[in-house]
């Protein structure tokens, strides 16, 4: 069910998030530990944001593992970001073609999805339904993911005059709370798994969710301090050098340290711009 990472904070390169932790994005593409199929080969994103040139992120996703990725493995230590999400997909709902890739990017906001809708076919229809011309256009892929997005962004537009981490958590909840809705419509009794970060480059917002009660939310967890360093493969937040600060949001812990906090189920996790961290139950 794929695997996901989000970071905000002082500038880094990519390739000590994607690459040097001990069990970084890179290895959970081979060896996931925390879900039970632990391969991950059906393709890879990034995006991250370079706001001196663009308020909307860059984007780079391909079909090819991300464990054997020449592209990536060059860019990764020449590229530095305050903002990165990345993903490497074990497909599900949708081919494996690139436009099937996480992270999805609406002009300058970026989400990734660890989870799916069973029988997604069933809701498809009714989730495009309420959609405007220009997002239901928008959609280039099959994937539940990007179908869901969509629905999210067109509510954000039609109920929120500015984009904040509250506006999108709003939208994120109601967004929910419509696909729960058409799933027990259509009769769809598998539940959705919906852990998702969306961020603008400035805040990030993060969902663990699971829509039924009786089941576990698939694990995702945050750590923040004000310095990330990896060394030899262990991650760790020192004391800050000036005005660092750092947020993780991951599927996976990078490293065995204690410095992960599981994030409840059906809970969001808030990353303001300033790095704050508010974690809250969903209205849902």
């Amino acid at each position: 069910m794929c695997r996901l990472m989000a970071y905000k904070g002082t500038p880094i390169l990519i390739d000590e998030l994607l690459y040097q932790p001990k069990n970084s994005l890179i290895n959970q593409s081979t060896n996931a530990k925390e879900i039970e199929e632990p391969l991950n080969g059906d393709g890879f994103g990034i995006g991250w944001y370079s706001k001196e040139l663009s308020p909307e992120p860059a984007t780079f996703v391909s079909v090819s593992p991300a464990w054997n990725n020449r592209n990536l493995r060059n860019l990764a230590p020449r590229i530095k970001t305050d903002c990165l999400v990345a993903h490497v997909r074990a497909a599900s709902v949708g081919e494996v073609s690139e436009s099937n890739c996480h992270p999805f990017q609406y002009k300058n906001l970026l989400m990734a999805h660890n989870g799916g809708v069973e029988n997604f076919n069933l809701i498809k229809r009714k989730l495009r339904e309420p959609l405007s011309d220009e997002l239901y256009n928008w959609i280039k892929g099959q994937t539940d993911s990007e179908h869901i997005f969509a629905y999210f962004i067109n509510y954000l537009q039609n109920n929120h005059q500015k984009v904040t981490s509250d506006s999108v958590a709003d939208s994120l909840e109601n967004t929910y709370r419509f696909l729960t809705s058409i799933m027990l419509e259509v009769g769809i009794k598998e539940a959705a798994f919906l852990n998702m970060v969306v961020t603008d480059g400035e805040f990030m917002v993060g969902t663990r969710y699971v829509s039924n009660a009786t089941e576990e939310a698939l694990t995702l967890y945050h750590s923040e301090g004000n310095r990330y360093v990896v060394e030899d493969g262990v991650t760790r937040l020192e004391a800050p050098e000036d005005d660092d600060h750092a947020v993780l949001i991951v599927s996976e812990k990078l490293t065995d340290g204690k410095e992960w906090t599981l994030i409840p189920k059906n809970y969001l996790v808030m990353v303001e711009a300033n790095q704050n961290v508010r974690i809250r139950p969903m209205k849902v």
